[in-house]
């Protein structure tokens, strides 16, 4: 696998599989035995919910936009990167929800693969496709938020 941030991208799904596949081994191997208060329950329903939803919003703006154009409209005013930040929220809000607490520390090394080997390449097409429209927006909109 190339390393360089104009290499091709890795895609994200690939990542997502590792990161659950890395939950729940350790949560059988190591298992945490951290009793929460209900509301943990639900607060890790409500963030896993609204993690899809800022996913359904950008493929809804995605889908809306002009074929080929780059996106800067909707939630891309707020985050360059909507579907996995929204992809992110989730893999917070659904260990609480069920309890399976291995998934939350395992989100930061997610988000350092993700900017390199996912968003870093995908960045670096996207700057060679649309320059100097890509630089500006780049310069207005985190990558998270």
């Amino acid at each position: 696998m190339k390393t360089s941030s104009s290499s091709r991208p890795l895609p994200a799904p690939i990542l997502a599989i590792a990161h659950i596949g890395m939950a729940l081994v350790l949560g059988n191997l190591l298992p945490l035995p951290i009793p929460a208060p209900g509301f943990v329950q639900w607060l890790g329903l409500g963030l896993t919910a609204l993690g899809f939803g800022l996913g359904v919003m950008a493929m809804i703006a995605f889908r809306r936009a002009r074929a080929g154009g780059l996106i800067t409209t909707g939630v891309y005013q707020i985050t360059r990167n909507p579907v996995y930040l929204g992809f992110v929220i989730m893999l917070v809000g659904f260990p609480l929800s069920v309890g399976s607490y291995w998934g939350i520390p395992l989100v930061w090394p997610m988000i350092v693969l993700m900017n390199r080997f996912v968003i870093g390449p995908e960045e670096s097409q996207l700057e060679k496709r649309f320059k100097g429209e890509f630089a500006e927006y780049k310069n207005r909109v985190r990558r998270w938020l």
